[in-house]
């Protein structure tokens, strides 16, 4: 079964949806009167928050040193887990149809999604409480305790829509005010989030039916108790390369099997 390749692109497209999210999040600075002196959006990136704490802590020195320090307040985010979710399986037989691409003989078919969370980590730094408040607030009234986007999963098929909840789990925070005063502080906010994504496989390609000949009979009328068929009847439509789409009728016809024809 394995050797048939797809690609959806579902994690891909999952974290450009999350990351989407936070890339338009400002931060205020006013003076003592409350008028705003300057207006700072936030840079966001994908990456670890450890590497991020790491150049942050970075001592630049200008004399032996060309490294520039991070600019705060910025956030970065990350994947950190992928989880079966057994509560949101459907019937495993259940399947979605749509018309092939360049063709009226046949529809493809895919089956019921797998369903799994994404776990993200939003990590938001700053060198103040300030700072870090202001973008934290802007984050949370969004997600009561989730927020639901509508995506499409699948590229070739825009008419395929889902529900992709995305939950606020927690908050954490770190300060590491305490150290040396040439020490640079660094206040990290983590937020946590559970994304519901589903998994799709690929799709089968399947004849349409234009053409059926049931048999009807007359059940246990024969010897032994053997079924006798009395009358075969042929549908066919109208026109005879009908698609699923058009408007089409049936030609039906009925043949005695005792040998007398009749439409």
């Amino acid at each position: 079964m394995l050797g048939n390749h797809f690609y959806h692109q579902r994690i891909r497209k999952s974290v450009a949806v999350f990351g989407s999210l936070f890339n338009n999040i400002y931060v205020l600075r006013k003076n003592s009167s409350g008028a705003v002196t300057s207006q700072v959006k936030v840079p966001l990136s994908y990456g670890p928050s450890r590497k991020f704490l790491e150049r942050i802590r970075e001592n630049p020195d200008l004399d032996t040193n060309t490294k520039v320090a991070i600019k705060l307040p910025r956030m970065s985010f990350e994947i950190l887990g992928i989880d079966y979710d057994a509560q949101r399986q459907l019937q495993k037989v259940n399947s979605i149809q749509g018309a092939s691409a360049g063709t009226v003989y046949s529809r493809n078919k895919i089956f019921t999604p797998v369903p799994y969370n994404l776990n993200f980590q939003l990590n938001v730094y700053g060198k103040n409480q300030d700072d870090v408040l202001q973008i934290v607030e802007q984050i949370i009234p969004t997600f009561n305790p989730q927020y639901t986007l509508t995506i499409k999963p699948i590229e070739d098929y825009p008419d395929i829509k889902e529900d992709s909840p995305i939950i606020l789990n927690g908050i954490s925070f770190l300060d590491d005010y305490e150290g040396p005063l040439e020490q640079r502080r660094t206040i990290v906010y983590t937020l946590d989030f559970t994304m519901k994504v589903n998994f799709y496989n690929g799709f089968t390609s399947n004849n349409i039916i234009r053409t059926a000949n049931p048999t009807v009979g007359f059940q246990a009328a024969g010897m032994s108790d053997s079924d006798v068929n009395a009358v075969r009847v042929s549908v066919v439509t109208n026109p005879a390369l009908a698609s699923p789409d058009s408007d089409y009728g049936f030609n039906i016809t009925k043949t005695d099997l005792f040998g007398l024809d009749s439409a």
